[in-house]
């Protein structure tokens, strides 16, 4: 697991999983893209009125300080996503949230993921995808083998999410 933000990682994943007709299969084409700064967990009357949904993850993710080089592992990563089918044309907006160097306290990284769990969360995305936009049942999540990576207590001052109100651990 690398502790950079691979957006293109994200892309590809998504682009494969789509083109997999078990996992999405209807015709329309579907998109990913981000959104590093404005998207929000709730949305506005306007949005939901032009089709938007919202599904929020927590995932298992590795962070690394620029400044002073430290990495460090965290299962609380939330990622944010709108999403909306339009026209047989999807969108899927995906916020990754950041965090802090526990010694540097300067600004907020983004993680890395393992490929795993890319696919992990983007297959959670599209089963709301089907249950949202396709009327399909929601499949019961699947319950993933305990991570052995030790985790710390999670620490709420160093967590973007947290400062916006929206993190897993709230």
């Amino acid at each position: 697991m690398g502790t950079d933000w691979d957006s293109s990682m994200w892309t590809e994943t998504f682009n494969e999983l789509q083109s997999d007709d078990s996992v999405l299969d209807y015709e329309d084409r579907w998109t990913l893209q981000f959104n590093y700064n404005t998207l929000e967990q709730s949305l506005s009357t306007e949005e939901t009125r032009r089709g938007w949904k919202v599904f929020s993850h927590c995932a298992h993710g590795d962070f690394q300080c620029t400044t002073c080089m430290r990495t460090w592992t965290s299962a609380r990563v939330v990622l944010l996503f709108h999403y909306r089918l339009r026209k047989h044309k999807g969108t899927v907006i995906m916020r990754p949230f950041g965090q802090a160097c526990r010694h540097c306290k300067d600004d907020f990284y983004l993680p890395g993921f393992s490929e795993e769990e890319v696919e992990y969360t983007l297959e959670r995305v599209f089963s709301k995808i089907r249950k949202n936009c396709y009327g399909e049942e929601d499949e019961e999540e699947d319950e993933r083998e305990e991570d052995s990576r030790v985790s710390k207590p999670h620490e709420k001052a160093l967590c973007e999410a947290c400062r916006m109100g929206i993190c897993c651990e709230n």
